[in-house]
Protein backbone atom coordinates (compact mmCIF):
# COMPACT_ATOMS: atom_id res chain seq x y z
CA UNK A 1 0.00 0.00 0.00
CA UNK A 2 2.67 2.35 0.78
CA UNK A 3 4.34 1.91 -2.56
CA UNK A 4 1.01 2.66 -4.26
CA UNK A 5 0.17 5.51 -2.36
CA UNK A 6 3.88 6.78 -3.26
CA UNK A 7 3.46 6.46 -7.11
CA UNK A 8 0.18 8.45 -6.62
CA UNK A 9 1.72 11.00 -4.98
CA UNK A 10 4.28 11.02 -7.57
CA UNK A 11 1.80 11.07 -10.51
CA UNK A 12 -0.32 13.77 -8.84
CA UNK A 13 2.39 16.34 -8.08
CA UNK A 14 3.52 15.28 -11.55
CA UNK A 15 0.10 16.46 -12.59
CA UNK A 16 -0.17 19.72 -14.86
CA UNK A 17 -3.36 20.97 -13.58
CA UNK A 18 -2.31 19.98 -9.50
CA UNK A 19 1.19 20.92 -9.78
CA UNK A 20 2.11 23.92 -7.39
CA UNK A 21 4.11 25.73 -10.21
CA UNK A 22 1.24 25.86 -12.27
CA UNK A 23 -0.78 27.51 -9.37
CA UNK A 24 1.92 29.68 -8.35
CA UNK A 25 2.37 31.24 -11.61
CA UNK A 26 -1.39 31.63 -12.66
CA UNK A 27 -1.76 29.03 -14.93
CA UNK A 28 -4.13 26.38 -13.50
CA UNK A 29 -6.35 25.19 -15.41
CA UNK A 30 -9.73 23.59 -14.37
CA UNK A 31 -10.35 20.09 -14.82
CA UNK A 32 -13.22 20.36 -16.97
CA UNK A 33 -11.17 22.38 -19.86
CA UNK A 34 -10.05 19.21 -21.08
CA UNK A 35 -13.48 17.91 -21.96
CA UNK A 36 -14.93 21.17 -23.56
CA UNK A 37 -10.93 20.97 -25.42
CA UNK A 38 -11.83 17.57 -26.80
CA UNK A 39 -15.40 18.44 -27.59
CA UNK A 40 -14.53 21.68 -29.64
CA UNK A 41 -12.26 20.04 -32.02
CA UNK A 42 -14.19 17.28 -32.48
CA UNK A 43 -16.89 19.44 -34.04
CA UNK A 44 -14.18 21.43 -35.45
CA UNK A 45 -13.23 18.39 -37.68
CA UNK A 46 -16.48 17.27 -38.68
CA UNK A 47 -17.17 20.52 -40.14
CA UNK A 48 -14.21 20.43 -42.37
CA UNK A 49 -15.16 16.82 -43.34
CA UNK A 50 -18.55 18.31 -44.52
CA UNK A 51 -16.79 20.62 -46.65
CA UNK A 52 -14.52 17.97 -48.18
CA UNK A 53 -17.57 16.31 -48.91
CA UNK A 54 -19.33 18.95 -50.49
CA UNK A 55 -16.19 19.56 -52.97
CA UNK A 56 -15.96 16.07 -53.92
CA UNK A 57 -20.00 16.34 -54.61
CA UNK A 58 -19.43 19.51 -56.48
CA UNK A 59 -16.43 18.12 -58.86
CA UNK A 60 -18.46 14.96 -59.63
CA UNK A 61 -21.10 16.94 -60.57
CA UNK A 62 -18.85 18.81 -62.82
CA UNK A 63 -17.27 15.50 -63.94
CA UNK A 64 -20.79 14.20 -65.06
CA UNK A 65 -21.34 17.48 -67.33
CA UNK A 66 -17.90 17.34 -68.78
CA UNK A 67 -18.41 13.84 -69.88
CA UNK A 68 -21.90 14.74 -71.10
CA UNK A 69 -20.97 17.47 -73.20
CA UNK A 70 -18.54 15.13 -75.27
CA UNK A 71 -20.55 12.71 -75.17
CA UNK A 72 -23.25 14.93 -76.95
CA UNK A 73 -20.40 15.87 -79.47
CA UNK A 74 -19.34 12.05 -80.30
CA UNK A 75 -22.16 10.92 -81.78
CA UNK A 76 -22.17 13.48 -84.44
CA UNK A 77 -18.49 12.64 -85.04
CA UNK A 78 -19.53 8.89 -85.27
CA UNK A 79 -22.23 9.46 -87.61
CA UNK A 80 -20.50 11.59 -90.21
CA UNK A 81 -17.42 9.56 -89.95
CA UNK A 82 -19.07 6.28 -90.40
CA UNK A 83 -21.00 7.83 -93.36
CA UNK A 84 -18.30 9.10 -95.40
CA UNK A 85 -16.38 5.95 -94.60
CA UNK A 86 -17.20 3.83 -98.19
CA UNK A 87 -17.38 7.65 -99.90
CA UNK A 88 -15.48 8.85 -103.08
CA UNK A 89 -12.63 11.72 -102.00
CA UNK A 90 -14.43 14.65 -103.17
CA UNK A 91 -17.57 13.66 -101.38
CA UNK A 92 -15.67 12.32 -98.42
CA UNK A 93 -14.25 15.66 -98.43
CA UNK A 94 -17.56 17.50 -98.56
CA UNK A 95 -18.87 15.66 -95.76
CA UNK A 96 -16.12 16.34 -93.55
CA UNK A 97 -15.99 20.14 -94.37
CA UNK A 98 -19.59 20.39 -93.51
CA UNK A 99 -19.23 18.59 -90.39
CA UNK A 100 -15.62 20.79 -89.19
CA UNK A 101 -18.29 23.83 -90.25
CA UNK A 102 -20.78 22.74 -88.05
CA UNK A 103 -18.84 21.43 -84.79
CA UNK A 104 -16.81 24.83 -85.06
CA UNK A 105 -19.17 27.35 -85.85
CA UNK A 106 -21.97 26.35 -83.67
CA UNK A 107 -24.52 26.46 -87.00
CA UNK A 108 -27.16 24.21 -87.71
CA UNK A 109 -27.04 21.72 -90.32
CA UNK A 110 -29.11 23.99 -92.84
CA UNK A 111 -26.71 26.92 -91.80
CA UNK A 112 -23.69 24.38 -91.88
CA UNK A 113 -24.47 23.47 -95.40
CA UNK A 114 -25.31 27.15 -96.09
CA UNK A 115 -22.01 28.24 -95.19
CA UNK A 116 -20.06 25.45 -97.05
CA UNK A 117 -21.53 26.71 -100.35
CA UNK A 118 -20.93 29.98 -99.85
CA UNK A 119 -16.98 28.92 -98.91
CA UNK A 120 -16.81 26.60 -102.20
CA UNK A 121 -18.72 29.16 -104.53
CA UNK A 122 -15.90 31.22 -102.99
CA UNK A 123 -13.16 29.65 -103.97
CA UNK A 124 -14.32 28.73 -107.26
CA UNK A 125 -14.59 32.40 -108.05
CA UNK A 126 -11.43 32.98 -110.25
CA UNK A 127 -11.86 30.12 -112.53
CA UNK A 128 -15.10 31.80 -113.04
CA UNK A 129 -13.25 35.18 -113.80
CA UNK A 130 -10.75 33.29 -116.18
CA UNK A 131 -13.48 31.50 -118.02
CA UNK A 132 -15.32 34.81 -118.44
CA UNK A 133 -12.24 36.09 -120.24
CA UNK A 134 -11.91 33.47 -122.18
CA UNK A 135 -15.21 33.60 -123.22
CA UNK A 136 -15.39 37.00 -124.17
CA UNK A 137 -11.83 36.92 -125.92
CA UNK A 138 -13.81 34.33 -128.06
CA UNK A 139 -16.89 36.59 -128.62
CA UNK A 140 -14.38 39.28 -130.14
CA UNK A 141 -12.77 36.76 -131.95
CA UNK A 142 -15.69 35.59 -133.86
CA UNK A 143 -16.09 38.10 -136.31
CA UNK A 144 -12.61 37.08 -137.80
CA UNK A 145 -13.31 33.36 -137.79
CA UNK A 146 -16.71 34.43 -139.57
CA UNK A 147 -15.01 36.44 -142.98
CA UNK A 148 -12.34 32.99 -142.93
CA UNK A 149 -15.50 30.76 -142.82
CA UNK A 150 -17.16 32.90 -145.51
CA UNK A 151 -14.07 33.23 -148.02
CA UNK A 152 -14.05 29.27 -147.31
CA UNK A 153 -17.23 28.33 -148.61
CA UNK A 154 -17.19 31.33 -151.31
CA UNK A 155 -14.13 28.93 -152.84
CA UNK A 156 -16.34 25.82 -152.93
CA UNK A 157 -15.20 24.64 -149.92
CA UNK A 158 -12.28 22.72 -151.94
CA UNK A 159 -9.67 20.99 -149.81
CA UNK A 160 -6.57 23.47 -149.83
CA UNK A 161 -8.97 26.06 -149.28
CA UNK A 162 -10.23 24.30 -146.02
CA UNK A 163 -6.77 23.44 -145.06
CA UNK A 164 -6.00 26.98 -145.54
CA UNK A 165 -8.69 28.26 -143.26
CA UNK A 166 -7.96 25.75 -140.56
CA UNK A 167 -4.33 26.78 -141.05
CA UNK A 168 -5.60 30.56 -140.43
CA UNK A 169 -8.06 29.92 -137.69
CA UNK A 170 -5.84 28.07 -135.56
CA UNK A 171 -3.38 30.64 -135.58
CA UNK A 172 -6.28 33.22 -134.55
CA UNK A 173 -7.11 31.43 -131.52
CA UNK A 174 -3.46 30.97 -130.43
CA UNK A 175 -3.09 34.46 -130.64
CA UNK A 176 -6.15 35.18 -128.23
CA UNK A 177 -5.23 32.20 -125.92
CA UNK A 178 -8.58 30.23 -126.24
CA UNK A 179 -10.27 26.87 -127.93
CA UNK A 180 -12.76 25.93 -129.17
CA UNK A 181 -13.62 24.38 -125.80
CA UNK A 182 -13.37 27.31 -124.09
CA UNK A 183 -17.14 27.90 -123.33
CA UNK A 184 -16.73 24.17 -121.22
CA UNK A 185 -14.81 25.34 -119.04
CA UNK A 186 -17.90 26.58 -116.77
CA UNK A 187 -19.38 23.23 -116.87
CA UNK A 188 -16.33 21.64 -116.35
CA UNK A 189 -15.70 23.51 -113.03
CA UNK A 190 -19.38 23.72 -112.02
CA UNK A 191 -20.77 20.56 -112.45
CA UNK A 192 -18.59 17.78 -110.69
CA UNK A 193 -18.36 20.68 -107.66
CA UNK A 194 -22.52 19.81 -107.78
CA UNK A 195 -22.39 16.62 -108.25
CA UNK A 196 -20.26 15.53 -105.17
CA UNK A 197 -22.13 18.11 -103.14
CA UNK A 198 -25.65 16.30 -103.95
CA UNK A 199 -24.10 12.71 -103.30
CA UNK A 200 -23.13 14.69 -100.08
CA UNK A 201 -26.13 15.88 -98.61
CA UNK A 202 -27.69 12.61 -100.01
CA UNK A 203 -25.51 10.39 -98.04
CA UNK A 204 -25.71 12.65 -95.01
CA UNK A 205 -29.45 12.41 -95.31
CA UNK A 206 -29.89 8.93 -95.02
CA UNK A 207 -26.65 7.83 -92.43
CA UNK A 208 -26.96 11.01 -90.23
CA UNK A 209 -29.93 11.09 -88.08
CA UNK A 210 -28.94 14.34 -86.52
CA UNK A 211 -30.17 16.20 -89.51
CA UNK A 212 -33.59 15.13 -88.61
CA UNK A 213 -33.92 18.32 -86.55
CA UNK A 214 -31.53 20.15 -88.59
CA UNK A 215 -33.59 23.22 -90.04
CA UNK A 216 -35.33 26.00 -89.33
CA UNK A 217 -39.00 27.51 -89.96
CA UNK A 218 -41.09 24.88 -91.37
CA UNK A 219 -38.22 22.45 -92.82
CA UNK A 220 -36.71 21.40 -89.21
CA UNK A 221 -36.35 17.84 -90.63
CA UNK A 222 -33.71 18.19 -93.38
CA UNK A 223 -33.88 14.31 -94.16
CA UNK A 224 -37.78 14.48 -95.67
CA UNK A 225 -39.23 16.50 -98.82
CA UNK A 226 -40.67 19.87 -98.90
CA UNK A 227 -44.51 18.77 -98.68
CA UNK A 228 -45.39 22.60 -99.49
CA UNK A 229 -42.88 22.83 -102.40
CA UNK A 230 -41.49 26.31 -101.58
CA UNK A 231 -38.26 25.14 -101.48
CA UNK A 232 -38.38 23.42 -105.07
CA UNK A 233 -40.28 26.73 -106.49
CA UNK A 234 -37.99 29.11 -104.29
CA UNK A 235 -35.08 26.78 -106.56
CA UNK A 236 -36.58 26.83 -109.93
CA UNK A 237 -37.19 31.18 -109.65
CA UNK A 238 -33.64 32.05 -108.12
CA UNK A 239 -32.42 30.01 -111.52
CA UNK A 240 -34.96 31.57 -114.19
CA UNK A 241 -33.64 34.88 -112.51
CA UNK A 242 -30.57 34.04 -113.13
CA UNK A 243 -30.98 32.83 -116.73
CA UNK A 244 -32.70 35.71 -117.59
CA UNK A 245 -29.73 38.65 -116.12
CA UNK A 246 -26.84 36.64 -116.67
CA UNK A 247 -27.16 33.90 -119.12
CA UNK A 248 -25.44 35.60 -122.18
CA UNK A 249 -22.71 37.20 -120.30
CA UNK A 250 -19.75 37.35 -122.49
CA UNK A 251 -21.85 35.61 -125.32
CA UNK A 252 -23.25 38.80 -126.79
CA UNK A 253 -23.70 38.52 -130.43
CA UNK A 254 -23.19 34.63 -130.25
CA UNK A 255 -26.34 32.54 -131.44
CA UNK A 256 -25.55 30.00 -129.41
CA UNK A 257 -26.14 32.62 -126.52
CA UNK A 258 -29.68 32.66 -127.44
CA UNK A 259 -30.08 28.88 -127.58
CA UNK A 260 -28.19 28.44 -123.74
CA UNK A 261 -30.58 31.05 -122.87
CA UNK A 262 -33.47 28.80 -124.21
CA UNK A 263 -32.31 25.53 -123.24
CA UNK A 264 -32.16 26.70 -119.45
CA UNK A 265 -35.39 28.09 -119.42
CA UNK A 266 -36.54 25.14 -120.15
CA UNK A 267 -34.51 23.32 -117.43
CA UNK A 268 -36.09 26.50 -114.76
CA UNK A 269 -39.11 25.17 -115.95
CA UNK A 270 -38.64 21.79 -115.53
CA UNK A 271 -36.90 22.40 -111.76
CA UNK A 272 -40.31 22.14 -109.04
CA UNK A 273 -40.99 18.46 -110.80
CA UNK A 274 -37.61 16.89 -110.82
CA UNK A 275 -36.98 18.27 -107.95
CA UNK A 276 -39.83 17.97 -105.63
CA UNK A 277 -38.62 14.67 -104.12
CA UNK A 278 -35.44 15.70 -103.17
CA UNK A 279 -34.95 16.01 -98.94
CA UNK A 280 -34.34 19.42 -98.33
CA UNK A 281 -30.95 19.51 -97.09
CA UNK A 282 -30.00 20.06 -100.68
CA UNK A 283 -32.15 22.99 -101.49
CA UNK A 284 -29.94 24.27 -98.64
CA UNK A 285 -27.27 23.98 -100.90
CA UNK A 286 -28.83 24.79 -104.29
CA UNK A 287 -31.14 27.76 -103.72
CA UNK A 288 -27.88 29.10 -101.70
CA UNK A 289 -25.24 28.53 -105.33
CA UNK A 290 -28.48 30.07 -107.47
CA UNK A 291 -28.31 33.12 -105.27
CA UNK A 292 -24.65 33.36 -104.81
CA UNK A 293 -24.51 33.28 -109.30
CA UNK A 294 -26.84 35.96 -109.49
CA UNK A 295 -24.78 38.01 -106.94
CA UNK A 296 -22.20 37.66 -109.10
CA UNK A 297 -23.75 37.99 -112.47
CA UNK A 298 -25.00 41.37 -111.69
CA UNK A 299 -21.55 42.36 -109.80
CA UNK A 300 -19.62 41.39 -112.97
CA UNK A 301 -21.91 43.00 -115.27
CA UNK A 302 -20.69 46.62 -114.51
CA UNK A 303 -17.83 47.78 -116.63
CA UNK A 304 -15.80 48.91 -113.42
CA UNK A 305 -15.49 45.42 -112.16
CA UNK A 306 -14.76 44.43 -115.92
CA UNK A 307 -12.04 46.93 -116.26
CA UNK A 308 -10.70 45.79 -112.68
CA UNK A 309 -10.56 42.23 -113.48
CA UNK A 310 -9.08 42.30 -116.82
CA UNK A 311 -12.25 41.45 -118.63
CA UNK A 312 -12.44 42.11 -122.04
CA UNK A 313 -15.75 44.50 -122.49
CA UNK A 314 -17.81 43.18 -125.85
CA UNK A 315 -19.76 46.39 -127.21
CA UNK A 316 -22.54 44.25 -128.98
CA UNK A 317 -23.73 46.06 -132.36
CA UNK A 318 -27.00 44.57 -134.01
CA UNK A 319 -25.71 42.66 -137.38
CA UNK A 320 -26.68 44.71 -140.65
CA UNK A 321 -28.85 43.80 -143.08
CA UNK A 322 -26.46 43.26 -145.90
CA UNK A 323 -27.12 39.12 -148.27
CA UNK A 324 -25.05 36.58 -146.97
CA UNK A 325 -24.46 33.79 -148.64
CA UNK A 326 -26.68 31.01 -147.14
CA UNK A 327 -24.31 28.04 -145.38
CA UNK A 328 -24.28 24.57 -146.53
CA UNK A 329 -25.99 21.37 -145.02
CA UNK A 330 -24.41 19.60 -142.52
CA UNK A 331 -23.78 16.72 -144.58
CA UNK A 332 -22.65 18.87 -147.44
CA UNK A 333 -20.45 20.33 -145.18
CA UNK A 334 -19.06 17.31 -143.12
CA UNK A 335 -18.07 15.52 -146.57
CA UNK A 336 -15.86 18.97 -147.57
CA UNK A 337 -13.99 18.19 -144.27
CA UNK A 338 -13.53 15.46 -144.89
CA UNK A 339 -12.42 15.56 -148.34
CA UNK A 340 -9.71 18.70 -146.84
CA UNK A 341 -9.08 15.96 -144.60
CA UNK A 342 -8.07 13.56 -147.31
CA UNK A 343 -5.90 16.28 -148.40
CA UNK A 344 -3.89 17.08 -146.27
CA UNK A 345 -2.48 13.53 -144.90
CA UNK A 346 -2.13 12.58 -148.58
CA UNK A 347 -0.19 16.15 -148.93
CA UNK A 348 1.44 15.68 -145.52
CA UNK A 349 2.26 11.88 -147.16
CA UNK A 350 3.69 12.57 -150.12
CA UNK A 351 6.14 15.14 -148.22
CA UNK A 352 7.25 13.07 -146.25
CA UNK A 353 7.81 10.15 -148.77
CA UNK A 354 9.18 12.17 -151.57
CA UNK A 355 13.19 11.69 -152.05
CA UNK A 356 15.41 14.74 -152.34
CA UNK A 357 15.28 15.99 -155.59
CA UNK A 358 15.43 19.44 -157.46
CA UNK A 359 13.08 22.05 -156.76
CA UNK A 360 11.12 22.14 -160.49
CA UNK A 361 9.78 18.53 -159.92
CA UNK A 362 8.14 19.68 -156.94
CA UNK A 363 6.51 22.42 -158.32
CA UNK A 364 5.33 20.15 -161.14
CA UNK A 365 3.81 18.13 -158.40
CA UNK A 366 1.59 20.88 -156.89
CA UNK A 367 -0.58 20.87 -160.10
CA UNK A 368 -1.30 17.07 -160.49
CA UNK A 369 -2.60 16.68 -156.86
CA UNK A 370 -4.80 19.66 -156.85
CA UNK A 371 -6.18 17.86 -160.07
CA UNK A 372 -6.56 14.73 -158.36
CA UNK A 373 -8.19 15.97 -155.57
CA UNK A 374 -10.26 18.67 -157.50
CA UNK A 375 -11.67 15.26 -160.03
CA UNK A 376 -12.67 13.25 -156.92
CA UNK A 377 -14.63 15.91 -155.60
CA UNK A 378 -16.26 16.81 -158.65
CA UNK A 379 -17.02 12.80 -158.81
CA UNK A 380 -18.36 13.09 -155.14
CA UNK A 381 -20.68 15.79 -156.14
CA UNK A 382 -21.54 14.14 -158.75
CA UNK A 383 -22.70 11.12 -157.01
CA UNK A 384 -24.83 12.68 -154.40
CA UNK A 385 -26.48 13.99 -157.65
CA UNK A 386 -27.18 11.30 -158.74
CA UNK A 387 -28.52 10.04 -155.49
CA UNK A 388 -30.81 13.01 -154.98
CA UNK A 389 -32.50 12.30 -158.45
CA UNK A 390 -33.21 8.72 -157.89
CA UNK A 391 -34.91 9.49 -154.43
CA UNK A 392 -36.62 12.08 -156.36
CA UNK A 393 -37.83 9.65 -159.02
CA UNK A 394 -38.99 7.33 -156.31
CA UNK A 395 -40.86 9.87 -154.65
CA UNK A 396 -42.83 10.68 -157.99
CA UNK A 397 -43.55 7.21 -158.40
CA UNK A 398 -45.25 6.99 -154.86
Amino acid sequence: MGSVSGVNSFIGSRSPYQDRRFCASGLMVPMSYGSSLNRNMSTDIGGGADKINYVTDVAEVLADKAVEAVASQAPALNEVAIAAADCYLPVKALMYLIDYVHIFTGFEWWGSIVATSIMIRLCTLPFMINQLKATSKLTLLRPKLEVIKEEMQNKGMEPAAVADGQRRMQELMREYGVTPFTPLKGLLIQGPIFISFFMAIRNMVDTVPSLKMGGPFWFTDLTTPDDMYILPVLTALTFWITVELNAQEGLEGNPAGETIKNVSRGFAALTVPLTASFPKAIFCYWITSNLFSLSYGLVIKSHAVKKALGIPIIRYSPPTSTEQKPALPFFETLKKYAAAQQHIAAKQSAASQQPALSSPPVEESRPTSQRISASSVLSQRIKSLEKEVKGRKKNKKR
